[in-house]
């Protein structure tokens, strides 16, 4: 469900691999660093109850919720995910939180308890991986409390050789992520373009390095990624915090929405 899963052939991400292969990488990912402080950011300004109950919607493996955690320690957290190894790894980052394997597009029974329970929702970099993104999200609004908001994160800019890789669809722009929430039965707030300049720059390095980042960022219980890679996502961290939050060519989309009452 979540994130830069890899794609096996056009229809079918493994998700499973994809956290052997990619998860050493996603950890020291400075845009997945910069998408989970914005998103902390806005939970800060909106949420006003101090009993929040949040949905991570495509939690991989946890990283937004141990973000998230010491920041809201009196909140309850739910992560949804597709991969079971994911959900393992998620357990052990966060283990007073509750993650649940979960396909959103046939829930079954490990949901039922969760229906109309959060106050809010997150789902970051998963849309862009769906082949019927509103479908998914009509399902992750069941979950959500009527008027309860959502956080989305989605790409937008260019498609590089590694996010066809790792199963990107789609990318957004602000027009077409509004677009998508209505007809998915949410009312947009707003939506932001955040990561001008830096992000920018990171993904145009990402495109310039075409398929040989496969290899750059793959990883095993033996092998980190490369040192190349390593060494541009600590330039890119430090140079993150003089990204915009909102700013007409930013390549981070940051949309807030809400579940319409019935």
């Amino acid at each position: 469900m979540r994130k830069e899963g890899m794609i096996m052939n056009e229809n079918h991400d493994n998700w499973d691999d994809h956290w052997e292969e990619y998860a050493d990488a996603a950890k020291q990912n400075p845009a997945q660093y910069m998408r989970h402080m914005l998103v902390s950011s806005i939970l800060q300004r909106l949420e006003e109850s101090p009993t929040m109950r949040l949905l991570d919607v495509g939690s991989g493996q946890g990283d937004m919720l141990a973000i998230l955690r010491p920041r809201f320690p009196r909140a309850e957290f739910v992560g949804a995910e597709l991969s079971t190894s994911g959900v393992e790894i998620s357990k052990r980052k966060v283990p007073d939180a509750t993650f649940v394997v979960a396909d959103l597009y046939n829930p079954g029974q490990s949901m039922l308890p969760f229906v109309n329970w959060a106050t809010c929702a997150t789902c970051s970099e998963v849309l862009e991986h769906l082949d019927d993104p509103a479908a998914f999200l009509k399902s992750a609004g069941n979950y959500l409390a009527d008027n309860a908001r959502i956080i989305i994160t989605v790409p937008s800019g260019p498609m590089s050789r590694f996010d066809k890789h790792i199963g990107h669809r789609q990318h957004f722009s602000r027009e077409s992520i509004k677009t998508l929430l209505g007809s998915a039965g949410f009312t947009v707030d707003y939506v932001w373009r955040a990561g001008f300049p830096f992000f920018n720059l990171y993904r145009l390095v990402v495109i310039a390095r075409g398929s040989r980042l496969i290899e750059d960022v793959r990883s095993d219980k033996n092998t980190p990624p490369s040192k190349l890679a390593r060494a541009a996502m600590r330039v890119f961290h430090g140079l993150f915090r003089f990204n915009l939050k909102n700013f007409p060519l930013g390549w981070q989309i940051v949309a807030v929405a809400r579940k319409a009452r019935k």
